[in-house]
């Protein structure tokens, strides 16, 4: 099964879980997707960073809780890499006060364990093609929830964000605040298209991959703050 945003070769997917059972259920559901390939199978962090570096997926489907190294260290360990390797979060509880560190660490998203199956195929090949899972709206709420695990923002305007025109700021501000390009467009009464353009500047401009790490550079650095 395959859908237009699938690419045109299989998704190379490791899974990292610790639990036989489990990874064995990922792969009955996965392997039945004739766009998705499962690559390997870790049964903790560091043999997830080995499989990375020697595999090379394209998506590591990886548990927060793992032995010898827990799912956010691994997933910083991947990103610091350099690895082209792109991270989906699995995580027991909708808001798992790891989540917030994953994300800062560099995953691309984050699904609850009980995900149905479709969502989580879906979210594989969206995590694939090089776009986060996280609703905007979802990662406000997390942020919100686990905002005193973040950093204090310095008084003053962090320098990351003077690279940012007005326009590209205000953006960044709207995106953080759970909007969609759609949305945006409309409170700045311009077209999706170039609200998309200043999004990409944005994430070029400031070193993001995505649209996650743009919410939680925002967050961190105070330009919005928990419940405004």
């Amino acid at each position: 099964m395959t859908d237009g945003q699938a690419p045109k070769r299989p998704v190379r997917v490791l899974l990292a879980d610790d639990q036989p059972l489990l990874r064995t259920g990922f792969r009955m559901v996965l392997g039945a997707e004739d766009d998705l390939d499962i690559v390997g199978e870790a049964g903790d962090g560091v043999e997830a960073v080995e499989l990375s570096r020697r595999l090379l997926p394209d998506v590591v489907l990886m548990d927060i809780r793992m032995p010898r190294m827990d799912g956010v260290a691994a997933t910083r360990a991947i990103v610091e890499a350099r690895l082209p390797v792109r991270v989906l979060i699995l995580t027991t509880f909708d808001l798992d006060e790891y989540v917030v560190g994953a994300l800062r660490a560099g995953a691309s998203g984050f699904l609850a364990k009980d995900v149905p199956a479709e969502d989580l195929v879906a979210a594989i090949r969206t995590v694939a093609a090089g776009e986060a899972v996280v609703a905007p709206r979802i990662l406000k709420r997390l942020l919100d929830r686990f905002a005193e695990s973040l950093p204090d923002p310095a008084a003053t305007p962090p320098k990351e964000i003077g690279v940012l025109t007005e326009r590209e700021r205000e953006v960044l501000i709207l995106v953080a605040r759970g909007l969609s390009n759609a949305e945006i467009a409309r409170v700045l009464s311009v077209s999706e298209t170039t609200i998309k353009t200043h999004v990409g500047h944005v994430l070029t401009k400031l070193g993001l991959r995505d649209r996650v790490q743009a919410v939680v550079l925002a967050y961190e650095t105070g330009l919005v703050r928990p419940g405004a």
